[in-house]
């Protein structure tokens, strides 16, 4: 048996040990949450392409058929990065999935030309007989359930309807993210289903006016027929896009340039939209479906703004 003396002192070494154990235990802990203060949030957007061409298509030009109307895929994107960098301002885009199918998953000209633009991922599932879609509601809920099980988001937005994506939307809660639903306004009733409405974590709906600008009957005649008409270089459309900006500049001033600028290389869709029917009307050339010569018009803009700045 230790003598008294000793025993306290042994007593006392233990306290200094396990005070010092959790000392460091805490400078960890701060550490850790100092780390994590300083880790930016990240958000990223799920689109299904058949409820978005589905839903939209009904909504702005009265059906569902794909072959009845044009989506200006490029400017919708743009203008859903826009809408999600305002809700979620502190937050950084990891990127835009865009799901969609096709037959043997082999990409369609328009698939292909949505996946070069940036911050795009298109991911294919198959489009049977009765062309309708096989596999994608999987798609997506293996890249939520990858993405927040390693933390590389913490808000998904995701603009669909299908009941299916219930479990897509349960998977990637259950890592932490939350899960944002996006829906297109209905002429009539609803076009989600309500499982789905029920279980995710914020809803919200986008209107007629939203997606207007990018869709067009194509029984309607186009402002401008390129039919027979030289297409521009991409130079020409460079310039018209520093042009269109000189005149942004001088109608809004420094203030609203000083505003533009953090948004680089995106614009608001609003002044997206403008910026485009303004070059068509000076090119005498529609520039719908054209993603490089789009590209070109916003990288001739953006050059002009930022020499002035």
């Amino acid at each position: 048996m230790l003598p008294p003396r000793r025993v306290l002192r042994h007593h006392d070494d233990d306290l200094t040990a396990l005070h010092a154990r959790i000392d460091r235990t805490n400078e960890l802990l701060e550490r850790m949450l100092v780390e994590v203060a300083k880790t930016p949030s990240t958000h990223a957007v799920f689109v299904d392409a058949g409820y978005l061409y589905a839903a939209a298509g009904r909504l702005v030009t009265g059906t569902e058929e794909r072959g009845a109307f044009d989506l200006d895929a490029e400017g919708l994107i743009d203008a859903l990065i826009d809408r999600a960098r305002q809700i979620f301002a502190d937050s950084r885009l990891l990127r835009v999935y865009w799901y969609d199918g096709a037959r043997r998953r082999i990409h369609t000209a328009e698939q292909l030309a949505i996946a070069a633009l940036p911050d795009v991922k298109v991911r294919l599932g198959n489009l049977n007989a009765n062309n309708q879609q096989k596999g994608v509601d999987s798609l997506i809920r293996g890249d939520l359930e990858s993405l927040a099980r390693h933390r590389a988001l913490s808000d998904a937005v995701l603009l669909g309807g299908d009941e299916d994506l219930v479990s897509a939307v349960e998977s990637a809660q259950g890592h932490g993210a939350r899960v944002h639903l996006w829906g297109i306004e209905a002429p009539e009733g609803r076009n989600q289903a309500d499982p789905l409405l029920w279980e995710v974590d914020t809803q919200r709906t986008l209107d007629l006016a939203f997606f207007q600008p990018y869709l067009t009957r194509r029984a309607t005649t186009p402002s401008y027929d390129a039919t027979g008409t030289v297409r521009p270089t991409r130079d020409d459309v460079r310039f018209t896009g520093a042009r269109v900006a000189a005149q942004w500049l001088a109608e809004r001033g420094r203030t609203a340039l000083i505003d533009l600028l953090p948004g680089h290389p995106y614009l608001p869709a609003a002044d997206d939209q403008a910026l485009l029917v303004e070059a068509e009307r000076q090119l005498a050339y529609s520039l719908r479906g054209q993603s490089d010569l789009r590209r070109a018009l916003r990288d001739g803009f953006w050059d002009h703004l930022r020499t002035q700045y």
